[in-house]
């Protein structure tokens, strides 16, 4: 078995594990780099022979650090298969154009304020490459034996996000498992992660290898936040993830105002086309979700859906006190720029950052305590409070990841910790170390290993 990381084996994100086994060649995962802009140039060199020449990719989930890339490969012209789970097959349909459909807008709007640093500003990709990568989707029920020459792949449910799997490689009696992103186990939306299969090899993400979650109560305090902020006249923006993170946090609005512990006619606007049908798509899976199905037809009750570009800057100018969910989650593009313009120089709002921000980010500098931040090519004075709210985070913490790989039966030969920031993968390969007494180490970027 070989294995080449060719991403996320030094950062957070761009997912994309090559695994050469059987006379079979897989990609796992084909994700987008995020965050700091040495890293998001990466994901503008053109694919190489190591990508182009896999035979299948197969999907963890949905989120564009595990599946953006797919359209710059079939752009690239790679017209092989992509297996993922049904409902990561309809979510990746939802985020995939929308990627696309940001990549041409932020094109645009460089070439006509000028402000790219290129003679003409180019999308990475467009929305036809994406409806070409959305075409070689192939649903892969979770626990299905799918056969590959002589190689099998099978998914298992790790919660993290509607359709999450992990995925394990079979050859033989010789196995791989990618964990994907792992789940926690007292997640708001979804079940906690099933066991973690046989592994001779592990490859084992460490969002939060180095930290445990707080032990706050999240629905408290956004509840906290929401009234202390419109009792001054101000309005709360929720940068979020339009799928997972926007129905965790419509789950909660919904309960506090059930609970009379925010106003029952308070404005909840939810501004993002994407998070709209992500929103559609959790109601048509349910069953996959922890929720009781009432609160899941409920999530949008009441709550204002903001469509089209002219709706969303409308309540931009709107000085009436709200809250408002926009897309996207770490500030790096999307309708939320154009509220955070608005927002951030004043004090009466409040900004809060619900979930894990990646280094580099906007909105990792904002919860660091930026005083200004750099919009649309022009810089914004932040004089609006900034929270963070880690406990809406869908990744499991070091403790949870500890306690998953710990039911495994017999320790991998090798286990790899990948998609983690570099302090946060060392610390968890030190923990499971030292906790498991497994072989473990921490790939580099761009490193081949045969095990």
């Amino acid at each position: 078995m070989q294995l080449h990381f060719l991403g996320a084996a030094d950062s957070v994100t761009g997912s994309r594990h090559r695994v050469d086994i059987g006379g079979q060649s897989l990609l796992l995962d084909c994700g987008l780099y995020q965050g700091f802009k040495v890293l998001r140039e990466r994901n503008w060199a053109p694919p190489g022979p190591e990508l182009l020449g896999v035979d299948a990719i197969v999907l963890s989930h949905a989120h564009l650090d595990h599946s953006g890339f797919l359209p710059a490969m079939a752009k690239a012209g790679w017209r092989g298969r992509v297996y993922a789970s049904p409902a990561t097959c309809a979510l990746a349909e939802v985020l995939l154009l929308d990627s696309a459909h940001l990549q041409e807008e932020d094109a645009r709007r460089a070439n006509r304020y000028g402000y790219s640093r290129h003679a003409k500003a180019l999308p990475l990709y467009t929305k036809a490459d994406a409806r070409r990568a959305l075409a070689q989707l192939v649903p892969l029920a979770p626990g299905r034996v799918l056969p590959l020459g002589p190689v099998t792949v099978q998914l298992h449910p790790v919660g993290h996000l509607l359709g999450a799997c992990a995925v394990q490689v079979r050859h033989g009696d010789d196995s791989l498992v990618f964990s994907g992103d792992v789940g926690r186990s007292n997640d708001l939306l979804m079940p906690p992660p099933a066991p973690l299969p046989e592994a001779g090899v592990l490859l084992v993400e460490s969002t939060y290898g180095n930290r445990l979650h707080p032990p706050e109560d999240v629905m408290e305090r956004l509840g906290a936040i929401v009234r202390d902020t419109i009792g001054r006249g101000g309005s709360v923006l929720l940068p979020t993830f339009a799928v997972g993170r926007a129905q965790a946090l419509l789950l909660v609005l919904q309960r506090l105002r059930r609970r009379g512990l925010i106003p029952e006619d308070l404005p909840i606007f939810l501004d993002s086309p994407m998070a709209v049908a992500a929103t559609t798509l959790y109601r048509k899976h349910g069953a996959l979700l922890r929720v009781k199905p009432a609160e899941v037809r409920a999530l949008v009750d009441g709550v204002r859906m903001v469509e089209t570009p002219q709706q969303s800057m409308r309540l931009v100018r709107s000085r009436y006190p709200s809250v408002i969910l926009s897309a996207s989650g770490m500030a790096t593009g999307g309708r939320v720029l154009h509220h955070l313009k608005v927002m951030a120089p004043e004090p009466r709002h409040h900004i809060v950052f619900p979930g894990f921000q990646v280094s580099g980010s906007r909105g990792a500098k904002l919860v660091a305590g930026a005083t200004e931040v750099k919009i649309h090519g022009a810089y914004v004075p932040v004089r609006a409070q900034v929270s963070h709210l880690e406990g809406f985070s869908g990744h499991a913490d070091a403790g949870e990841l500890l306690a998953w790989l710990g039911g495994q039966a017999q320790a991998p030969r090798q286990t790899f910790v990948v998609h983690g920031e570099p302090e946060a993968a060392d610390a968890l390969r030190s923990r499971i170390a030292d906790t498991l007494h497994w072989r473990v180490r921490v790939p580099e970027h761009g490193e081949r290993v045969t095990v």
